[in-house]
């Protein structure tokens, strides 16, 4: 496959590297954390098979007529052989869910990019109305937020550098986040066979210098922001009618401040935190999840009427109106 040669490739041009190049501080780490397990695990196997031999060569049966000792248990080595790995165990989770935590947290005031994937390429937009395919820049030493929706089948955001692995499914929104500490170019995969071409859906990340980073992202653009793309969209699409956008009450809830929100209360009493997925459901579901106060079953489904590109920039709309 493609993607399997390209590594190879890659191994061979930086030397032959047991992995590939650490991108980003939790790279370091998360190597850290295998190459544990690495020596763990061959430690642990040379001292249970190395004992095995021993103890076989040791005790063989020397002759037909000898007599196994009556050997009852030692309570202390019981212990030992019990609690050393024990230890071992919960340190290494310990380890692994605090490199998970980091991971999954995402940074406050991130740069965002929105990630489509499709069979068989990845799409960016920024917030700016910039779009690239196949390859996209980020500044360096900056936290990045990727928002990611499949527009088709289920695919695997994967970029080895940087440790990162993400499903991007059909639907829903998922998100990565990182911080890119060297220069360079960064491969991309799709980890996640999603049809024929699936070893060519390829990609690339630039982490590049700030001023580089702003001289690309002004080039070729598009003349309207995101968010300009979506208030364009409230009003074509009637939205208008029934939601505000300084905080009146009308119809529905105001669109004002409400991204964000942790506990945004329903009819039912459930709090909710409203992020993509909750706005997102809110305008293909809406009887879903109806707000405290509001009635239900006036808001009219929008699915099929919405690219996701433009549910993308009503999104990022909402999420300006502070």
């Amino acid at each position: 496959m493609k993607w399997m040669l390209f590594l190879l490739e890659r191994a061979m041009a930086e030397g032959g590297a047991f992995m590939p190049p650490q991108g980003t501080k939790i790279a370091e780490e998360y190597d850290n954390l295998y190459a544990f397990l690495l020596w763990a695990s061959l430690i642990g196997s040379m001292i249970l098979i190395g004992g095995m031999i021993f103890f076989v060569v040791k005790y063989k049966r020397k002759t037909d007529h000898d007599k196994t000792p009556y050997i009852s248990h030692n309570t202390f080595l019981e212990f030992i052989w019990s609690f050393i790995p024990l230890v071992i165990f919960l340190g290494v989770f310990v380890w692994g869910w605090h490199l998970y935590h980091e991971m999954r947290t995402m940074p406050e005031n991130a740069l965002e990019v929105n990630v489509f994937g499709r069979q068989w390429s990845w799409e960016f937009a920024y917030k700016s109305g910039k779009t690239s395919g196949k390859e996209f820049y980020v500044p360096v030493n900056t936290p990045v937020k990727l928002i990611m929706t499949s527009k088709d089948v289920l695919h695997s955001f994967y970029i080895p550098s940087m440790r990162i692995k993400q499903d991007v499914v059909p639907g829903m929104y998922t998100t990565l986040s990182f911080n890119a500490e060297k220069l360079g170019d960064y491969q991309i995969f799709c980890a996640e066979y999603c049809g024929t071409t699936h070893s060519g859906m390829l990609g690339q990340m630039h982490v590049v210098s700030q001023a580089d980073f702003e001289k690309w992202l002004q080039e070729n653009e598009e003349g309207m922001t995101l968010a300009e793309k979506g208030q364009k969209y409230f009003t074509d699409k009637g939205c208008v009618a029934c939601h505000s956008v300084d905080g009146t009450p009308k119809v529905g809830p105001s669109w004002k401040g409400v991204f964000g929100l942790k506990e945004h209360e329903m009819d039912d009493g459930q709090k909710v935190s409203v992020d993509e997925n909750y706005v997102r459901e809110s305008i293909l579901n809406p009887n879903a999840k109806v707000v405290k106060g509001y009635p239900k079953g006036v808001m009219p489904t929008f699915q099929g009427q919405l690219s996701e590109d433009q549910l993308n920039a009503l999104i990022e709309f909402i999420k300006s109106l502070k």
